[in-house]
């Protein structure tokens, strides 16, 4: 696999069938509500071409010869590569779907489907591969910031979000309550905090 990033706006739906028929179907059926899709003929394909990265859904057949679904599935949280899986299912493979729930797939859609659920459960997955993407952007500016932070403010910091007064952490650092006010100060401007309740935020997401 490759290591470029694609941009999340592009996000496409990706699906993972060896019936031909079924992917050209889903294909002209995804591409007529107008977001990009791109089709394999096998999980060991999509493994070969797909970027780790690309934003989008996976659409995947459950019983393929070769790599099954399941085992791609398995594959991507091995390599821990997020993207939200929607499996499609066969008569008699209800039970695979529901393995493939419990191991971290988003939905599954029996065949024959009806279109504009099919439809609906993909713009469900888009919108939480959107979601998680802008988590992730989050979570990550707020490491930057920790990481600007000194020892002892984060410290400070780890306290306060606990809901320690500034007189308590003095007396647990053995410091004055003045030492505390000036710590916090720093840690409120480092970590880019309005106010006590966004700081909180902060460090949940962080943790």
């Amino acid at each position: 696999m490759n290591t470029q990033q694609e941009p999340v706006q592009n996000g496409t739906v990706f699906v993972v069938d060896d019936d031909s028929a079924m992917r050209s179907s889903l294909r002209w059926l995804i591409e007529s509500i107008g977001m990009p899709v791109e089709v394999f003929a096998s999980a060991d394909e999509f493994v070969q071409r797909y970027v780790p990265g690309r934003a989008g859904c996976l659409l995947l057949d459950v019983r393929m010869p070769g790599m099954s679904g399941l085992e791609l599935q398995e594959y991507l949280n091995q390599n821990q590569i997020h993207i939200p899986i929607i499996i499609i299912t066969g008569h008699g493979d209800v039970q695979m779907a529901v393995r493939a729930m419990k191991a971290g797939a988003d939905d599954f859609i029996e065949k024959p489907f009806n279109d504009e659920l099919l439809l609906d459960a993909i713009r469900d997955a888009m919108q939480r591969d959107r979601e998680y993407r802008d988590n992730q952007a989050v979570r990550a500016e707020i490491a930057a910031r920790l990481a600007c932070l000194t020892p002892r403010e984060r410290e400070v910091m780890a306290m306060v979000t606990e809901g320690k007064s500034n007189k308590e952490i003095a007396n647990l650092l053995g410091v004055s309550s003045k030492t505390i006010e000036a710590h916090r100060a720093r840690v409120m401007e480092k970590m880019s905090a309005r106010s006590l309740a966004e700081l909180v935020r902060m460090a949940i997401l962080a943790s």
